[in-house]
């Protein structure tokens, strides 16, 4: 099946199937969503306006076998940040749209009017169609609704009440192989969604296939691939504990951000950690193992039950748990859980609005430790769209500015994740030079500074950190553009036989000859381009920088500050 781009002009209505250009063809994923904004996308124009554009792309190897390639990207310019966008998830899309031969789905221009449509995409195109039942309703009902309407195994992108609303913290979900929802979260794109009036898009791939020009080839690649990722101790730790394992770990290293970023460690980090809810999942009979997308050899999500036994949420991530559990210094996980499942529900970005929650607290807006308030600001505040609900909603940066707190922890506007960069250093330059503010997933030292894989860097000391995040943010642009979940790196650092198979399985997959200098090249053009969009949207090298309190507050156990200079940072990029 001939690749194609499927264009959808919100505007006027229209679709169309056009011929992949020349200067796309070797881009999926990252790469393909980052070179389409680049092209296409007013750097100035307003991210909810018409001039911005949402792009789906699925990865170079998505909708084949390949072990852990089924990662959809979605991309444009950020409403939270300013700045250019990516945002990668699980679930089956990227396999459905693949096979429907979409290279990427584009949707620009906008309606008029208060009417809201969905679209259906299929190796055919996309039709567009009004909808009427499921405005207003939360994401779990558009899914329950559409396993009725539209029976058959369809991928399902959709957004919740926050995407309608427009919040800058609004995800995008994805249905998942178990009809459960998976994220594009940060950067607010769900609000781009809900500001084109499109509702939801299911996938029907009809009896599409992905070719292969190489079957055998690619076939031995992947057995190759596929052990080196399981055989990995980080794999395995991560599909027996989840990534929730960090919570022990980070708060070892005083690492672990608590109470909006006064301290290192949490009291109460045993009642929140990965092995109480490993445990816990045991016992209520819940799935300590489960993958997000089909062919993931991990498994490092899992399904959380109640005490009753009832399914409470699915893919609790730690840096979900860490947000509203240490920052917000809540210990009862099962507190998180229903605010995890409120958060998929409304469809919020669940790292930026507990970081929120815990600047509204530093507000004294509730109090620290009160989970039952967050829950109650969720159901009666965020998911009605109140004015309170409107502050949290859009974001960390929005409640600073609304109740004048300066503690406030975000870079380029956007939540800092679950590492402080004080006590791990790495993760601070990742944090400054991201291109889509702060961002653990674009440069992951954590595995270097903390874990120890792909050697070691002390996490306490300047030396070494730019360099680490520099190589890291390089490779990571790349895999974004496989289809490849994050989480291979830890198997490609370590295994020598991990990266030529991956390459490998992109030569067999396209009948081409790609070297491990050319994927070092592609993350190098991903990160020069998504600069380059910045810095015509009007960002300079001193958006690269930290909030002040990091550099003037020394965080315990180990009293230590972010000590680079703006200079120091600025070298990030010589490359």
């Amino acid at each position: 099946m001939t690749e194609k781009i499927f264009r959808v002009n919100m505007t006027d209505l229209t679709t169309s199937v056009e011929a992949v250009p020349a200067a796309w063809a070797g881009h999926g994923g990252r790469g393909l969503t980052s070179t389409i904004v680049a092209a296409e996308v007013e750097p100035t124009c307003h991210p909810l306006g018409p001039k911005n554009k949402l792009v789906f792309a699925p990865g170079l190897l998505s909708g084949t076998i390949a072990a852990n390639s089924g990662r959809l990207s979605v991309g444009g310019k950020s409403p939270l940040t300013g700045t250019i966008k990516e945002s990668n998830a699980g679930g089956t899309s990227a396999q459905f749209l693949a096979r429907c031969g979409c290279k990427a789905l584009i949707i620009e221009g906008q309606p008029k009017g208060d009417v809201w449509y969905s679209l259906a995409v299929t190796p055919q195109g996309v039709t567009i169609s009004q909808e009427k039942e499921l405005i207003g309703k939360g994401n779990f009902a558009v899914a329950e609704t559409l396993a009725n309407r539209l029976p058959g195994k369809l991928g399902l992108i959709t957004i919740g009440s926050a995407g309608e609303m427009r919040m800058a913290s609004a995800n995008i979900s994805v249905k998942d192989p178990d009809g459960g929802l998976r994220s594009h979260g940060r950067g607010g794109l769900g609000a781009v969604m809900g500001s084109k009036k499109v509702k939801f898009i299911s996938i029907d791939p009809q009896d599409g296939k992905v070719e292969i020009a190489d079957t055998e080839k690619f076939k031995e690649a992947n057995r190759a691939f596929a052990k080196a990722l399981v055989d990995h101790p980080v794999s395995k730790a991560l599909g027996q504990y989840g990534t929730n394992v960090l919570v022990n770990i980070i708060n070892e290293s005083g690492g672990l951000p608590t109470k909006n970023f006064t301290l290192g460690q949490f009291d109460g980090h045993e009642k929140i950690s990965g092995e109480t809810m490993h445990d816990t999942i045991n016992l209520r009979g819940g799935k300590v193992k489960h993958n997000c997308h089909p062919g993931c050899v991990i498994q490092c999500s899992q399904i959380y039950n109640d005490a009753s036994g009832k399914k409470l949420t699915s893919g609790f991530e730690y840096e979900s748990i860490w947000a509203m559990g240490a920052d917000c210094c809540v210990d009862n996980l099962d507190q998180i859980a229903e605010a995890d499942r409120l958060m998929d529900d409304i469809g919020i970005d669940t790292i930026e609005t507990s970081v929120a929650m815990g600047v509204a607290m530093e507000a004294g807006v509730l109090p620290f430790g009160d989970g039952a308030g967050i829950l109650r600001i969720l159901q009666e505040d965020i998911a009605k769209g109140t004015p309170l609900g409107r502050i949290i909603g859009n974001g960390a940066g929005s409640v600073g500015r609304a109740f004048g707190v300066t503690r406030v922890p975000v870079v380029k506007n956007q939540a800092i994740p679950a590492y402080d960069p004080r006590s791990i250093k790495g993760m601070g330059i990742t944090y400054a030079t991201s291109t889509q503010g702060a961002d653990h997933t674009m440069g992951y030292t954590i595995a270097t500074n903390i874990l120890g894989v792909g050697g070691s860097v002390n996490p306490l000391v300047k030396e070494g950190q730019v360099e680490l995040s520099r190589n890291l943010q390089i490779a990571t642009a790349a895999i974004d553009s496989t289809g490849m979940c994050l989480f291979i790196a830890f198997a490609a650092l370590d295994d020598a036989t991990c990266l030529p198979a991956l390459i490998d399985l992109i030569n067999a997959r396209f009948g081409i000859a790609l070297t491990g200098d050319d994927v070092v090249n592609l993350g190098k053009y991903i990160l020069k381009t998504e600069r380059a969009f910045n810095t015509a949207a009007g960002f300079t090298n001193v958006d690269d920088r930290l909030p002040e309190f990091f550099y003037t507050e020394p965080v315990p156990p180990h009293n230590v500050v972010f000590d680079f200079s703006g200079e120091e940072i600025d070298t990030f990029w010589n490359f």
